[in-house]
């Protein structure tokens, strides 16, 4: 890992409140598994570093925000073994607000956020010179689309770049047409790691207005 030129967190979901430990069996996790390979794949030739945050708690907890401070660990953990290389977070719904917030890092260049958790009042004011890439589908149930759209446009305003994509598929599991989300994913990472141009479905939705993009497979 000391040669890598920059690197790239994983982070997957979990719930609002549980103080317990991940479990063996972590349907998160091995979903975000599936969005590691799609990107490992699209760095096959690249010396970039690919890892997993991994959580001691599976709630995100109130004021204490546990996997934000999971995240943090993994990072000063990822500097100490490579040196401060250029970071993407690459995170779902609990995951994606972590990551969001894990963006103060100053080595975080970029977030692409999975169906993100992004409650009113999610604070936006560190996100200034990073880009936002987030991918939502309207129909999920679990964390409101509505809410990420708004959080792009106050990201913008403090001085990120905001893409939004509205996924017509998929809800909160990305189950359905999960390829399209993953290889998504994997193109928005490599551009924001600077090695592809942004996907130009993403592109388009640059200067977040507050009305999605509409991607169809």
């Amino acid at each position: 890992m000391r040669h890598a030129r920059a690197a790239v967190l994983l982070l997957h979901g979990g719930r609002a409140t549980a103080l317990q430990p991940p479990t063996t069996l972590n349907l998160p996790a091995l979903r975000m598994r599936l969005f590691a390979t799609a990107i490992r794949r699209a760095l096959a030739h690249e010396d970039v570093f690919l890892g997993h945050v991994r959580y001691r708690h599976r709630g995100w907890n109130g004021h204490r925000a546990h996997p934000v401070v999971d995240t943090r660990r993994a990072l000063a953990r990822l500097y100490k073994a490579a040196g401060p290389v250029p970071v993407v977070l690459v995170g779902h719904s609990m995951g994606g607000r972590a990551a969001l917030r894990a963006a103060s890092d100053p080595h975080v260049s970029g977030v692409v956020a999975l169906a993100p958790w992004c409650p009113p009042g999610e604070p936006v004011s560190h996100l200034m010179g990073r880009t936002v890439i987030a991918l939502h589908d309207e129909a999920d149930r679990v964390t409101r689309a509505a809410d990420t759209w708004s959080y792009l446009t106050r990201a913008q305003a403090a001085g990120a770049r905001s893409f939004g994509l509205r996924m017509p598929h998929g809800g909160h599991t990305m189950l359905r047409h999960a390829r399209h989300w993953q290889r998504l994913a994997a193109e928005a990472t490599t551009g924001l790691l600077g090695l592809t141009p942004l996907p130009a479905t993403l592109a388009q939705s640059e200067g977040w207005t507050g009305t999605a993009t509409l991607w169809t497979p």
